[in-house]
């Protein structure tokens, strides 16, 4: 745990100097360039032999693809209870981005020719869903239902098999409710390359979504350009701002629930007004941890994961908050500094407001997905959306007399770069 306050001297460097982390060392890159370029030249047998590595699974062109009938158990796995909720989750994570549509359109532009845009669901997605000791079926709700709106023909999904083979149980039952019917049990690296390049058992996709470890992430990175991809998002990030009349216990909370991914690269920021709050935030972590399972992870990525900042004004936790960009961000203040956060604040992935939106409502079940960017690239990039499953055609369709008005524009550019065939292929339609 460290603590920085802003007017401490070099509050900046120390700042950059925490939020930085290397997500793609060149041993990671190494490692995977070479497992991705087996799966390429070596397709199955290579794929095989890294999971039985890694996973200590024996997988096969038999048993790699979870069948019907496996699905259709699962749900068993599931009581009533545990049914319902999850129903509603998937409810209104639906919800939220049936409201988001790309809608095609086709008008006039200014010479009178017409315009538009045409919007195509991706024909083949891949899925990655982290698997092992924590098998996000989160993250199979927070995509696979997105593109069963977006109406993706092929929706396949690669996640790890257990040790000795199979898959959790409870995982393939929200892949059964969600609509998935081709479910790969491959992980890692070598999961992303097949999806990628193709193998004889697991044919290739358009486009790649998904959370994973570094080793996953940098597959991502390298692939790209042979498939799309969403987003890099590396280790779970969140920060809370709190203001003197913060509750403390909250505060604590939220931030081990972020902690407990437990992967040890998490960046936990809490950003307090006062010596007073950051004094009991910290008694209240320590308290809170004493009855949490995985509490062992959390103290390493405590260790150096978690930073404590200080702050005098409103402003400075503004700047803040927009430098780091965080994947979450927890607003726990009220009335005109909650309205100016709101305004001001520019970079986070999600933004959760107020002291009653705890991460983990963003997590399972509010509806945008949590898929989100990390690493300061917030700044640049957004969260997972419905947009990301379509691709999107321009439509131009010129007559005659709308031809005319755009000559003079495409001859005096033509001109200018001295591209006189680009002006021919105007003329011959005038003569």
């Amino acid at each position: 745990m460290e603590y920085l306050s802003v007017n401490c001297r070099n509050f900046r460097n120390k700042l950059n100097s925490f939020q930085q982390y290397n997500l793609f060392p060149d041993n990671i890159s190494k490692v995977v360039a070479s497992i991705l370029k087996d799966i390429k030249h070596c397709g199955d047998e290579a794929l095989f032999s890294y999971t039985l590595k890694f996973d200590q699974a024996k997988i096969t062109a038999r048993n790699i693809r979870v069948k019907k009938n496996q699905r259709i158990a699962s749900r068993k796995a599931l009581s009533k209870y545990d049914l319902s909720q999850i129903k509603k989750a998937i409810a209104c994570v639906k919800d939220f981005h049936l409201k988001t549509i790309p809608q095609s359109w086709l008008e006039k532009n200014l010479h009178g020719a017409m315009v538009g845009e045409t919007f195509y669901p991706i024909q083949r997605v891949g899925l990655y869903i982290p698997g092992g000791e924590v098998p996000l079926a989160s993250s199979v709700i927070m995509s696979a239902v997105l593109a069963k709106i977006a109406k993706v023909p092929e929706i396949v999904v690669a996640t790890p098999p257990q040790k000795g083979g199979g898959i959790n149980k409870q995982l393939l039952a929200v892949l059964d409710l969600c609509g998935v019917d081709e479910i790969f049990l491959m992980g890692g690296a070598q999961a992303i390359g097949a999806l990628a390049y193709g193998t004889k058992s697991v044919p290739p996709v358009d486009k790649i979504f998904g959370p994973g470890n570094a080793y996953v992430v940098e597959a991502k990175r390298q692939v790209f350009g042979s498939v799309g991809i969403d987003l890099l998002p590396g280790p779970s990030e969140v920060m809370v701002i709190g203001d003197p009349n913060a509750n403390p216990s909250y505060i604590a909370a939220d931030l081990l629930a972020q902690a407990e991914h437990g992967t040890g690269k998490e960046k936990i920021y809490a950003v307090l007004q006062g010596k007073s709050i950051v004094e009991a935030v910290s008694r209240e972590l320590e308290q809170q941890i004493k009855g949490l399972l995985h509490r062992e992870k959390i103290k390493r990525v405590f260790s150096n994961g978690l930073l404590l900042i200080e702050y005098d004004r409103l402003e400075q936790a503004i700047a803040i908050a927009n430098e780091i960009a965080p994947e979450h961000l927890e607003l726990h203040a009220k009335g005109s500094a909650l309205k100016k956060m709101q305004k001001k604040i520019t970079t986070a992935g999600a933004m959760l407001i107020g002291e009653s939106t705890p991460t983990v409502l963003g997590d399972f079940t509010a509806g945008p997905s949590h898929t989100l960017p990390t690493g300061g690239t917030g700044r640049f990039f957004s969260g997972m959306q419905l947009r990301d499953f379509y691709r999107r055609t321009s439509i131009v369709r010129y007559d005659q007399e709308s031809l005319l008005k755009a000559a003079p524009i495409v001859k005096t550019f033509s001109k200018i770069e001295g591209l006189d065939a680009h002006g021919n292929s105007i003329l011959k339609r005038l003569l």
